[in-house]
């Protein structure tokens, strides 16, 4: 191995792709890589997001992920128009709302207009939360977030965002040039990233899938359509019942590949590569 790549992250706000990325991309501290972290908190203004750029760029990170709830708001807009004054790339990982500030109408994404040293992935199934003040709470917002990820990881999308951003990595320990990812993470590629033995364990984790893409359909309906109290609290109530059955079915996937000893498992060696097993008792190669 060449260079230590050296990767940012910057959390702008919160969604179900945020909270343990940065261990995903190295998840027993055993990876050849260095990773530093920045947030905002809940916070999306620009003035937040600007100071915590300022301190990304002082680390002069080789590839800076940028993850947030959508990214064609103006917080995050900013942080990638003032990215393109720099050298560094950067990889921005949202929700569905994004597709606006990435995708023009009717075309592919890899015809977008963003800046050459711009990547993005766009994760469908990544649901916007019931923000209403009559229903959400911490508690509630760490059960939906608690479900939310355990969609987005039995089902395929962890390992899809992690693999997009494992290639470029690989290309910075090479010294060799980098191609950013221009992705769409949705139900069908989610699947395929989840890597399921059993038909039923399949069909289980499409369903879960299908849900949690659903989900932001009612919660927005329920924080920006409904302005009578009564319905958008039973909008987002609604919402998060269905993320919470998403996660259920998800689980009951994963048991069924667990029961047939088929659950695929793909750690990180320490020098990046994936190894790969199914059987429990057998070791990654």
């Amino acid at each position: 191995m060449g260079k230590l790549p050296r990767i940012g992250v910057l959390k702008i706000g919160c969604i179900a792709s945020s909270p343990l990325l940065e261990y995903t991309l190295d998840e027993r501290a055993e990876r050849q890589i260095e990773i530093t972290t920045w947030s905002t908190g809940a916070k999306m203004d620009t003035a937040s997001c600007m100071r915590v750029l300022d301190e990304a760029r002082s680390y002069s990170p080789d590839l800076l992920l940028i993850v947030s709830p959508n990214a064609s708001l103006e917080g995050p807009a900013t942080v990638r128009k003032a990215l393109e004054d720099t050298d560094i790339p950067s990889i921005s990982i949202s929700d569905a709302p994004s597709k606006k500030a990435f995708v023009q109408k009717g075309k592919e994404s890899e015809e977008s207009n963003l800046h050459p040293r711009q990547g993005f992935i766009i994760v469908t199934p990544d649901p916007m939360i019931g923000a209403r003040r009559e229903f959400l709470d911490s508690t509630e917002m760490v059960l939906f977030n608690t479900d939310a990820m355990k969609v987005l990881a039995i089902c395929g999308v962890v390992r899809g965002i992690h693999s997009e951003i494992d290639k470029v990595v690989a290309s910075i320990a090479e010294g060799k040039e980098t191609t950013l990812p221009r992705v769409i993470i949705d139900v069908k590629t989610s699947l395929e990233y989840a890597t399921l033995a059993n038909p039923y364990a399949r069909a289980k984790a499409y369903a879960a899938l299908a849900i949690a893409e659903q989900v932001a359909h009612v919660t927005s309906m329920a924080c920006f359509r409904a302005s009578d109290p009564k319905e958008y609290t039973l909008l987002a109530a609604s919402g998060h019942e269905m993320m919470r059955a998403a996660a259920r079915l998800a689980d009951e996937a994963r048991e069924i590949e667990k029961y047939n000893d088929t659950l695929y498992r793909s750690p990180h060696a320490t020098d990046g590569t994936i190894i790969e097993k199914t059987s429990l008792q057998e070791k990654p190669r």
